[in-house]
């Protein structure tokens, strides 16, 4: 397979898994798909827009490039070919891979810290000191009162961030 139909591939895959990424960390900022909770009541890694521009926008860029530099080259058919829009897609592969570990170290940290919620009166984040992982004892999961079932809320989005941005290291690098 020549390069230019290989880095078609690669954007094909970068692109869809940059739209889910960004689709996951829409569905997180309204934990049980309401928006009552986002009055300083989501955690910080939700904030951080991981999966939108991380994963999301800093990914689709280099897909698109990726695409492109399978094309007739920058210039028509002739001058350079394929050459201005390969070196193109190699520069942006590097920000799209930097894209890529920010969704998977913010999404880590999310899963590891778990979500900010009420329990006793009180919002804060109540696993992030939990001897263990609070991922292991689903018995603590309903300890959150408000919002409700936000722990399976952000453990299943943050685990899908996780997730795509492996598959987008791996198809980047």
């Amino acid at each position: 397979m020549c390069t230019g139909k290989c880095a078609r591939c690669v954007g094909l895959t970068l692109i869809p898994l940059s739209l889910l990424c960004i689709l996951a960390n829409a569905l997180l900022l309204v934990p049980g798909g309401k928006t009552t909770w986002t009055d300083g009541h989501l955690s910080l890694q939700v904030w951080l827009m991981a999966g939108f521009i991380g994963g999301g926008l800093m990914v689709l860029c280099p897909g698109i490039a990726a695409v492109r530099a399978g094309g007739k080259g920058c210039c028509g058919a002739g001058c350079c070919g394929n050459r201005c829009r390969m070196l193109r897609s190699v520069f942006s592969s590097a920000f799209g891979t930097l894209g890529a570990i920010y969704c998977l170290s913010v999404s880590g940290v999310g899963l590891r810290t778990g979500p900010k919620c009420l329990i006793n009166g009180q919002w804060d984040y109540h696993f992030k000191d939990v001897p263990g992982s609070y991922l292991r004892n689903r018995t603590l999961w309903d300890a959150c009162e408000e919002p409700p079932r936000v722990v399976y809320w952000n453990v299943t989005l943050f685990s899908l961030l996780v997730f795509v941005s492996c598959l987008e290291l791996g198809a980047a690098c």
